[in-house]
């Protein structure tokens, strides 16, 4: 019987086969081995190929539509409910099958090996920043004990490396001061790494036109701009700008019955990255004056006087996320609010 529709299962080393035809009968159901799998879709006729967006899926997305096949990539949360009882390899490949060709199915756009590569410049960045923020804090709290202390700020631990090489410093027991230097030789060398890898994401801010356009935004810098290029590399999967902060998890979440709407905090699902960039770039809109005023200073100024700073950050996040859609899609240039 001719294939329609391939539900594949993504495993490390087993992958799980779910076929029907185009009436939806089972016609294959097979387990194959990893090495294995791209002959059997070079076998296959061309058909419509479902997978979840997880782990090497990019890849096999790539690797399987050169032979023809329509490939389509869909979150996992939204498979979930296709899952009958239980749950193995065999019933989430035909979950998957089953939620592939579903009408209103929302699907993740297929990176490319570049886009990819752009995108774990960024991870990579993320990562060691995350390690020199842990070793300056180790810092602050090994010397805490010591009765030494600094104001708050990853900058101002600098102050604490220095007090190490005064006389005062080199009263510490011998193995308290090696175990620092340690800690501070790594810190150094986290800073490094983290600039030469900015200096790389600049580069590519430079080339990219998108990247530079999305700069235009108060609050969006290279580094925010070239991350929402690696990661959205087709807009137009979203319908529309709060479909878009949606998935960035910047709406209310919502438990609205009986046609009364409840809105609580926001979902906080999607892109954690992606959410966290805008959130601080948001921050400061909210904080200086100058970028106020090209979002809409009456409107921040009227959401500061009753609500905490940091829930105006994220409201702003909200309307920037929107933005960032629209002219994405349309390639406009931003457009500074008028003042009122």
């Amino acid at each position: 019987m001719q294939i329609a529709t391939i539900g594949l299962d993504l495993a490390k080393h087993w992958f799980q086969i779910h076929g029907v035809d185009v009436e939806g009968r089972t016609v294959v159901r097979k387990r194959l081995k990893r090495a294995d799998v791209p002959r059997f879709f070079s076998e296959v006729p061309p058909c419509l190929i479902g997978m979840e967006a997880c782990a090497t899926a990019h890849y096999w997305a790539r690797q399987i539509a050169k032979y023809g096949h329509q490939v389509k990539l869909m979150p996992p949360a939204y498979v979930k409910p296709y899952v009958r009882r239980g749950k193995n390899d065999e019933r989430d490949a035909e979950a998957i099958c089953e939620a592939v060709t579903r009408p209103n199915m929302r699907f993740v756009a297929v990176k490319s090996d570049d886009q990819q590569a752009f995108l774990m410049v960024h991870r990579a960045r993320e990562l060691l920043v995350r390690q020199r923020t842990m070793s300056a804090c180790a810092v602050r709290a090994h010397l805490a004990e010591f009765g030494v202390i600094a104001p708050q700020g990853r900058q101002r631990v600098d102050q604490l490396v220095e007090w190490l090489d005064t006389e005062e410093g080199k009263r510490l027991p011998v193995l308290a001061h090696e175990a620092l230097r340690v800690l501070v030789i790594h810190l150094e060398e986290l800073s490094t790494r983290i600039a030469s890898l900015e200096a790389e994401l600049a580069k590519l801010h430079r080339s990219n036109p998108i990247a530079q356009l999305l700069s235009t935004i108060p609050g969006v810098g290279p580094i925010t701009s070239t991350a929402l290029v690696a990661t959205v590399p087709d807009p137009s999967v979203f319908r529309s700008g709060r479909e878009f902060a949606a998935w960035i998890g910047l709406t209310p979440r919502q438990n609205s019955s009986g046609g009364k709407e409840k809105l609580g905090r926001i979902t906080k699902k999607g892109d954690v990255y992606l959410r966290h960039l805008l959130v601080i770039g948001a921050r400061n809109v909210v904080r200086f004056p100058k970028a106020r005023a090209l979002v809409g200073a009456a409107w921040i100024d009227s959401l500061l006087a009753r609500r905490r700073p940091m829930v105006v950050a994220v409201a702003v996040a909200n309307k920037m996320a929107r933005i960032i859609w629209a002219m994405m899609t349309t390639g406009e240039c931003y457009r500074r609010v008028a003042a009122s």
